[in-house]
Parts: structure tokens; sequence; C-alpha cells
């Protein structure tokens, strides 16, 4: 059964979807529907509660284009993406668990998208769209695809390579680790990736530890002597070891060129 509208909600409705917005800030509807700022502040408290719109952050609405029936709407990921990116004029890329999922890497559909971005950091959500947001400098953003979603929004994603150097970058945070191994391995033997791409991405946004593990991969694959120099010449020299899977007992063969423990 349709809700019935107060005389406020559909004022506040059909001014937003005859100027065709999408996000309305505190301020614009006082002004608009002649209210007080109190007025406003419980009619989106009232319409955000009875799930006509969404709540960005204090202050900051998303709408619908047109309420469905029933009365009742919630904005898609992209949507909430989009709208908490540009109101911090964020550039962002969605990685881990939900780049694993668009890549083929793993078939789990993530109840939260993770998402890298230059602006804020924690744990967000906006309807029923569950976000963590992890803040890096700008110059480790990059390496990027755009895909369309059914919408008509365009969400960011770490690009396959990028996303695979994630994977073994960030492995604590995503629990990726020996599984990336194999992703990697996979993709280099069916062409999807090159060594040579790998290593570039790896040098580019990866740490110490995650040129040691990627250099030490590829070394067992066999890869050509001048990629491997490419990813040698940016470590320093070191006696310090590492296991190339975290947290399995550090035993096995040293690989001294890369100070890595092959214990996995």
């Amino acid at each position: 059964m349709a809700r019935k509208l107060g005389k406020l909600e559909a004022a506040a409705l059909a001014y937003v979807q005859m100027r065709n917005l999408r996000t309305v800030k505190s301020g614009e509807l006082a002004d608009a529907l002649r209210i007080t700022a109190k007025q406003e502040r419980e009619l989106f408290s009232r319409m955000a509660r009875t799930g006509m719109i969404a709540k960005v952050r204090n202050g900051l609405y998303l709408f619908p284009a047109k309420l469905p029936l029933g009365g009742v709407w919630t904005p898609d990921e992209a949507t909430a993406i989009n709208a908490l990116m540009a109101d911090k004029q964020a550039r962002y890329q969605i990685t881990g668990p939900n780049a694993f999922n668009r890549y083929g890497y793993d078939e789990q559909i993530p109840a939260r998208v993770c998402i890298y971005n230059d602006a804020i950091s924690g744990d967000r959500s906006v309807g029923h769209a569950e976000l963590t947001l992890i803040k890096l400098s700008p110059d480790r953003l990059g390496e990027t695809e755009q895909f369309e979603t059914p919408s008509g929004e365009a969400l960011v994603y770490s690009s396959r390579v990028r996303t695979l150097v994630d994977a073994v970058h960030d492995w604590s945070r995503f629990d990726s680790l020996p599984r990336a191994y194999d992703w990697i391995r996979r993709d280099i033997e069916s062409a999807r990736i090159s060594p040579a791409d790998l290593s570039k991405t790896t040098i580019r946004f990866g740490n110490l530890g995650t040129i040691r593990r990627i250099g030490t991969l590829l070394e067992q694959m066999g890869t050509e002597e001048f990629v491997l120099r490419r990813l040698q010449r940016t470590l320093t020299p070191s006696t310090a070891k590492i296991p190339l899977v975290p947290g399995r007992p550090p035993r096995g063969v040293l690989l001294k060129r890369w100070g890595v423990v092959l214990n996995g």
C-alpha cells in the first residue's frame, strides 16, 4: 500500500524533482518551502527515518529521482558512493573484496564496499550501502577502470593489475594471502596481465614487503631477468626475513635475493 505523504514531504519531493536534484543540503528546503530551520531538520529526519530519502552525512541527503510505489526508497551503492565522494571532492577507487569479485577472483559478494580515497577514513552507511573508507595520500591512488552500472552511474575500481597488488600489499585488511598468489599465477598464465606491468604497478603502489613477495613469486614462475632486476633495484640491502605467507610459521627455504622464506 502506498504511503500517504504529508504536505511538507510532498512539497519537498516536488521541489527536488522539478529541479532534477539528487542531493539536498541543509538550508535549501527551508528557503524553498519557507519553513524554519527546525522544521527543515524535522522534515529531513522524518523522511530519512521512513525510508523516503537517505542521509549521506549531517546536513546532506540523497533524494530519489522518483519515489517508488509504497513510498520507500534506498540508493544503490553507486549512487551512495558517488554522492559521498562528490561531497568531499575526493578521488576514489573501489578495491579489496569488491574488486576481487568484479574481476572474477572470488565469487563472494561482500556486504561492505572497500574504498581507497584521499579524503576520509572509517565506516559509513548511506541507505543500505555499507562502506569502509580507507584514506590514502593522493599519490597512492591510480591505475583505475571505470564501470557503468545499470542505473547509469559510473563506479571507479582499481584496475585488474592494481587489484592484485592491493591484494598482496593490503593482505591483512583483505585476508587475501595466499589466495592472491594463485590469482596472479592464473592471470599471467592466461595473459590477462604481464609480469612487466605487474612489476611496474608493484613498484609504484607497493611497499618493500609487497615488492619482495611479488618478486619472489615472479622468480618462482620463471619471469625474465630484466623484470626481476627492475624490482630488485628498488630494495635496499637488508638481513631481515619475511614469510611469503604471513600468519604461517616462518619455516622453509630462504630465497636470499628477496629475503623471503618460502613457507607456503
